[in-house]
């Protein structure tokens, strides 16, 4: 580390004396955990009532564990697999809310933040931090924290947009050369394959995409490959929108928004991602109120919009947060795209998802949601619905309509089980008409 200003470096515990009993603690989260902050934090054994809002966190994070959380409490505003369990037995704590709204809660003061620990690149010639590969809630926290304790990391790649700190606004930091969490795609599935297959037919050239993490989103991507002139404003990419940028299908000259320009809030992926992102002027990193402000978002013409779901019931109802009482995610940023894209000129809110869980055993398309099920996107946002088994757009169909095109999508193992149910349920019964067939060809 070559920055003379690193020398003011402090160990992980000595820079963690500065927070005080009961604060209220903002962690950085996803690839930018800053992991040897948190170590030092909870190898205090004189503090109590501290409270750690965060997003989804990547590496150990020992606040779960029954014995700490007595005395540190988890708050969650987007839940992770590592703390799945900690929610459940109440060891832990997650506010529903959209990803869009979070930094309101600390800039307003309605959540005020004492201390903001975070993970941020070396500084450059001019003494400039960056957040690097996450923006998201991490700028408003280090805006309005009273403290701000930094991890200084070798390799955090510097990244473009919103993102820049002065060293000078750190309290303490230590200095850190350690790789990053990596997310390394699983391989594809036959249903992933068909499924990016019907999603990718519906992204027409021009189209503004927004895609989310994991293997539906990368087996779109990879069969996007003939398209044109594609632009991306989202809220995080992985490493399958690498060869589209560097193919030049992806080149944001259609977009209203940042015209020229990738925008995310954050990305996880690979070291190849990283190094991708890194002191690239062509992707920039703003905050999640402005990458997910459906008035912004809305302003680019054939936003498609690709996010998941857990459970469809056959009103059209969406959970993508629970299954049932049990917190499986959170809310994130699929209402602020889906409704985004619906209001943007010939935009195309789709919610996609395997038509089966549990190795087969159990449908995901429902006739009801289950007891608790979190409803993040109504029945009156809803518009494309996607298993391997077909495409159907539900806007503007009765609940007969509905039900009859979304049963046409389900496994076929549960068609006739959920035809039983809209043949038996009287609100279905009401309104007649070709709905699977009108579903089906827009």
């Amino acid at each position: 580390m070559s920055h003379p200003s690193l020398r003011r470096a402090v160990s992980a515990a000595d820079a963690l004396r500065l927070v005080p009993a009961g604060a209220r603690i903002f962690v950085h989260g996803a690839a930018a955990t800053p992991s040897p902050l948190l170590a030092a934090l909870a190898a205090r054994d004189d503090l109590d009532g501290v409270r750690l809002y965060h997003l989804h966190t990547s590496g150990p994070f020992p606040f779960a564990a029954p014995e700490l959380a007595r005395r540190f409490r988890s708050v969650s505003l987007f839940v992770g697999d590592d703390l799945r369990r900690a929610v459940a037995d109440g060891d832990a704590d997650y506010i529903p809310v959209f990803l869009a709204d979070i930094p309101a809660l600390f800039t307003s003061g309605a959540i005020p933040l004492d201390v903001a620990l975070v993970q941020v690149s070396p500084p450059d010639a001019h003494g400039l931090c960056s957040l690097g590969t996450s923006v998201d809630a991490a700028r408003a926290a280090v805006d309005s924290a009273r403290i701000v304790v930094a991890e200084v990391n070798e390799r955090m790649p510097r990244t473009h947009g919103h993102t820049s700190i002065p060293l000078a606004r750190f309290d303490a930091f230590v200095a850190t050369d350690r790789p990053l969490p990596e997310r390394v795609p699983a391989p594809e599935t036959e249903v992933d394959r068909r499924i990016g297959e019907l999603i990718a037919a519906l992204v027409e050239d021009g189209a503004t995409l927004q895609l989310g993490i994991g293997a539906i989103p990368d087996a779109v991507l990879a069969r996007l490959g003939g398209k044109h002139d594609l632009g991306v404003h989202t809220e995080m990419f992985s490493d399958g929108l690498i060869p589209l940028i560097e193919g030049g299908v992806v080149t944001n000259r259609r977009k209203a928004v940042h015209p020229g320009r990738t925008v995310t809030s954050f990305v996880s992926g690979t070291r190849a991602l990283y190094d991708f992102v890194h002191d690239n002027p062509l992707v920039e990193f703003h905050p999640c109120d402005r990458t997910n402000d459906t008035a912004l978002i809305r302003k680019n013409d054939r936003v498609v919009a690709i996010n998941s779901a857990i459970e469809v019931d056959l009103t059209g109802q969406v959970c993508a947060d629970s299954i049932g009482h049990r917190i499986y995610s959170g809310i994130g940023g699929q209402m602020d795209f889906i409704r985004g894209a619906a209001l943007s000129r010939g935009g195309k809110p789709i919610l996609a998802l395997p038509s089966t869980a549990a190795g087969g055993t159990v449908s995901r398309i429902v006739a009801a949601l289950k007891p608790g099920a979190g409803v993040v996107t109504t029945r009156g946002h809803v518009h494309w619905v996607v298993t391997e088994y077909g495409a159907v757009y539900l806007h503007g169909l009765t609940l007969r309509e509905r039900a009859e095109a979304l049963v046409s999508i389900a496994h076929p193992d549960f068609r006739a089980e959920l035809a039983r149910e809209v043949g038996q349920t009287r609100h279905y019964a009401l309104g007649r008409g070709a709905g699977t067939a009108a579903a089906s060809s827009r």
